[in-house]
């Protein structure tokens, strides 16, 4: 691991045994919720996400690398106790791990916000990147505009950064 103060991160997750276990709309939104909101408490920046039923991306910038671990484990214990609250499944794992990776190029920044945007189109959630609801790409069409999200998929193609078992 490489923890730089002020640098972006690349972080996906995996659902333990690959279990839906985010399968609802309702615990997507759970998930974003604490997520913006243990970030914001500890001086993370979302920069791009995307959830789907069993896996997440996330792409950020963290002020303190340092708290990276505990910042995750937090994440991550306080969204296993309300899912399996939710569930009626008290003690069942949620989380199998997470993989950090530090951004150190523009090229990898863009190129990584364009997989995270394009995953729910790779998983077969949707057609097209503007019609899944759990990613940062709405509000780039929003704030940036059809016109600039080209741009980036054009300037940066797609790259798959994980073995398929990973992802």
């Amino acid at each position: 691991h490489k923890f730089e103060d002020n640098a972006m991160y690349f972080i996906t997750a995996r659902i333990y045994n690959s279990a839906p276990i985010l399968k609802s709309d309702e615990k997507k939104q759970l998930f974003l919720d604490s997520l913006k909101a243990g970030f914001r408490k500890n001086g993370y920046e979302l920069f791009a996400w995307v959830i789907l039923d069993e896996h997440y991306h996330i792409e950020f910038e963290a002020r303190e690398a340092k708290l990276l671990s505990k910042v995750m484990n937090q994440l991550h214990g306080k969204l296993s106790y309300l899912f399996n609250k939710m569930d009626d499944r008290a003690g069942r794992k949620i989380f199998q791990n997470y993989w950090d990776t530090c951004i150190r190029e523009d090229k990898d920044l863009w190129r990584r916000l364009n997989y995270i945007h394009h995953n729910p189109v790779k998983h077969g959630y949707c057609m097209k990147m503007e019609d899944y609801s759990f990613s940062s790409f709405g509000y780039y069409m929003k704030e940036k505009g059809k016109e600039w999200l080209d741009d980036c998929f054009n300037s940066y193609s797609v790259v798959d950064f994980m073995l398929k078992e990973e992802d």
